[in-house]
């Protein structure tokens, strides 16, 4: 199994630097984990290959996770489109499967709404992602769901806005994904052995507003308490690279095992117990 980076910032993007995105890989699959603004062009780098995406997963609606959703499906239709667009002859390719957009419940109509806002005139066809490029997928808490080699666990954290932490596993290796979470119980009960925990490190204190987000120390508490391989951190309020080592420093004073920082473009490549 293989972590790609895409995006690592809260919010928006900042220094060049894209939010919330990751590829993640299993022998013939490949899914993405989160969308936020700057992700779109990243992941076109690896939609050139002809090995296309397999499913994405979206942890909750806030913009800095979502809002490349739509261009994303945009790219994916033109995969299913063939025809002459000029003279107004274009058609869904049936051979080309849509690809599995798994979303909170009740977010299909937040991303039509979504599309509504920038109608696509030119054809009918070009304006329709969410139906013709993705299989639109609301799951719910404790559901576990196939996309080929790997299989999704979803697991309701702590956020302002619903949010899901996602266990990834295949071939008996396994790496979760925290979305956006505070501190609670349910993390080191998703993450339990996981060979490579991918955790939020927005905050430098503990979080006791209940908007819910983890400090580098609430990270490595939870990745300790679930015995996890590695702790690699993401969800930086900053692109500072002091500001990143700062964290990565304060998560190894208290979780033993190797500590990371998701590095744009730099893989982790994940084996059982251990992670470069």
């Amino acid at each position: 199994m293989r972590l790609l980076p895409l995006g690592r910032l809260a919010g928006m993007p900042a220094a060049g630097e894209a939010s919330s995105g990751y590829l993640v890989e299993s022998g013939g699959t490949r899914i993405m984990l989160d969308a936020g603004p700057g992700t779109a062009v990243a992941v076109s780098r690896h939609l050139a290959d002809p090995r296309p995406l397999d499913g994405v997963f979206i942890s909750h609606l806030h913009t800095d996770h979502l809002l490349d959703v739509l261009p994303i499906g945009k790219m994916l239709l033109r995969r299913r489109l063939h025809g002459d667009l000029g003279a107004g002859r274009v058609e869904i390719d049936e051979t080309v499967p849509r690809v599995p957009l798994f979303v909170p419940g009740g977010a299909r109509a937040v991303l039509d709404r979504y599309a509504a806002l920038f109608p696509v005139t030119t054809h009918p066809l070009l304006d329709r992602a969410f139906d013709l490029a993705f299989e639109v997928i609301e799951y719910q808490p404790g559901e576990v769901r196939r996309v080929g080699e790997l299989s999704l666990r979803f697991e309701l954290l702590r956020h302002v806005a619903p949010d899901c932490g996602v266990r990834v596993e295949a071939g008996g290796r396994s790496l979760v994904y925290t979305g956006d979470t505070g501190v609670t119980p349910a993390l080191p009960e998703l993450a339990q052995g996981a060979d490579l925990l991918l955790s939020e490190s927005t905050l430098r204190q503990t979080d006791t507003t209940g908007h819910g987000h983890l400090s580098s120390g609430d990270a490595a508490r939870a990745a300790r308490e679930a015995g996890v391989g590695t702790l690699v951190l993401t969800h930086f309020a900053s692109p500072d690279p002091a500001e990143h080592e700062w964290h990565r420093s304060r998560a190894a004073e208290v979780f033993d095992g190797p500590v990371g920082i998701a590095r744009i473009g730099r893989p982790h490549v994940i084996d059982q117990r251990e992670a470069s």
